[in-house]
């Protein structure tokens, strides 16, 4: 009898296990299947940290790393060389003329043949110009030449208090800045009909050379010589990347026909100069040229990236309902 109770009492438990199997295969058949929801929505039967097995089959590995190729790293870098020899060259000006060596009828000179040279080449460059537009412009270059003009006394005589080694320490640093933050892809001033805006960044970097500029000119000797400085230093600063980001749209072969141009020059310059310093900037072009797109090629192989479900959701809108 005992046997038999026994026997009873296992084969009732095992129909009562079998009843909450169902039940709770049941209950699950009858919830929601679950899915990801966005910003931690709740979903009825789940907690709100459920995952199923289905949550790592999205996972994409480095999906947004671009493979850079060396010789075109290596070509893009030419804008960088190309501007630190623009400075220099803005650099060797204001040393020549502070020396004495570039006197002021040279110096305008200059400016009207950098004015006209620079003009000539975004007309032949942009189609996007007209005759009417050009106009407009060659009248606000000459209300900013007249204004630059009256404002040449106030320049003469601006930091005459302050020691003439704190400026060359001042002007030096500021010029750095200005190489750090400058829009090395583009310019701050762009053709007409272009959407990209100027950042703040490249607009810190505009500001810089235009004080850098006042500093040095503010310790020449006569007002004119700090008219025709501060006139050469603003065509270049303001109007030389615009002719660069010119040339460079028309076409990349002129482009880099005239940053090498540009960069045989100033190390033409720099090297009749002192031999010092054009081992100093020949070491500067080949380190941006070179080394570091070598740099950015080898790093590329430790970059790792992680896309998944656990993303922040991207919400997209219908604006044509």
């Amino acid at each position: 009898m005992d046997a038999i109770a026994l026997h009873e009492t296992q084969r009732n438990l095992c129909q009562e296990s079998n009843t909450v199997m169902e039940k709770e295969a049941q209950r699950s058949e009858q919830r929601q299947k679950w899915k990801k929801v966005a910003y931690g929505g709740m979903q009825p039967g789940y907690d709100d940290n459920y995952t199923d097995e289905s949550f790592l089959e999205d996972m994409v590995m480095n999906a947004n790393v671009v493979k850079r190729d060396f010789l075109r790293v290596m070509l893009d870098s030419i804008s960088i060389s190309e501007y630190l020899c623009i400075v220099s060259l803005v650099v060797i000006v204001w040393t020549h003329t502070l020396s004495s060596i570039i006197d002021a009828a040279t110096l305008l000179s200059l400016d009207a043949i950098l004015l006209f040279s620079g003009f000539a080449i975004i007309l032949l460059t942009t189609s996007q110009l007209s005759v009417q537009l050009l106009s407009h412009y060659l009248l606000k270059v000459s209300f900013f030449i007249s204004g630059l003009y009256i404002l040449a006394p106030i320049y003469h005589t601006l930091t005459r208090s302050i020691s003439s080694d704190s400026i060359w320490a001042l002007s030096a640093s500021i010029l750095i800045v200005h190489l750090f933050l400058h829009d090395y892809s583009g310019c701050t001033i762009r053709p007409p009909g272009s959407q990209n805006n100027p950042t703040l960044v490249s607009n810190i970097s505009l500001n810089a050379s235009i004080v850098c500029s006042v500093l040095v000119a503010s310790r020449l000797p006569s007002r004119l010589q700090v008219f025709g400085v501060m006139l050469f230093s603003l065509e270049i600063f303001l109007f030389a990347p615009l002719v660069a980001f010119c040339i460079r749209q028309y076409s990349f072969k002129l482009h880099l026909c005239f940053s090498f141009m540009i960069m045989g020059v100033t190390l033409g310059v720099v090297y009749t100069m002192h031999r010092l310093l054009f081992i100093l900037l020949l070491g500067l072009l080949i380190f941006v040229s070179v080394v570091c797109p070598y740099w950015l090629i080898r790093i590329q192989e430790y970059k790792f990236e992680i896309n998944g479900p656990w993303d922040e959701a991207k919400l997209c809108f219908d604006i044509t309902e």
